[in-house]
């Protein structure tokens, strides 16, 4: 499945947890600083992002370039390479799975060489 950017896709946190009751998952408030990109990597569960705050990029396993700003919903599939942009400022997302691992394990970076056949 490729990944999806659903532009302008909220306006409140209400609705984001609408969206994530409907769609039962299970919500981590996730915060960074400015910071560099980052190499090409998967992940070993299906991640769904929602921009609360700031903007950046990723490229998708094509190379393509995909920008996300706050009100955008990322849906990301387990197994998809990606790299992720720079940010230049804060960015707050609220970043979903269905996993119940603490968001630090199934945001591990997986390498392209490990991604199974």
């Amino acid at each position: 499945m490729p990944i999806e950017i659903h532009k302008q896709f909220f306006e409140t946190r209400k609705q984001v947890f609408d969206d994530l009751a409907a769609s039962d998952l299970w919500p981590h408030t996730f915060i960074t600083e400015a910071s560099p990109a980052l190499p090409l990597h998967w992940h070993d569960a299906d991640i769904v992002g929602y921009v609360l705050e700031g903007e950046t990029w990723l490229l998708d396993e094509h190379g393509d370039r995909l920008d996300f700003v706050k009100g955008d919903k990322l849906v990301l599939p387990h197994g998809t390479l990606h790299a992720e942009g720079e940010t230049n400022g804060r960015m707050i997302y609220i970043v979903a799975t269905t996993d119940t691992r603490p968001v630090h394990e199934f945001l591990q970076l997986k390498s392209p060489d490990d991604l199974p056949a």
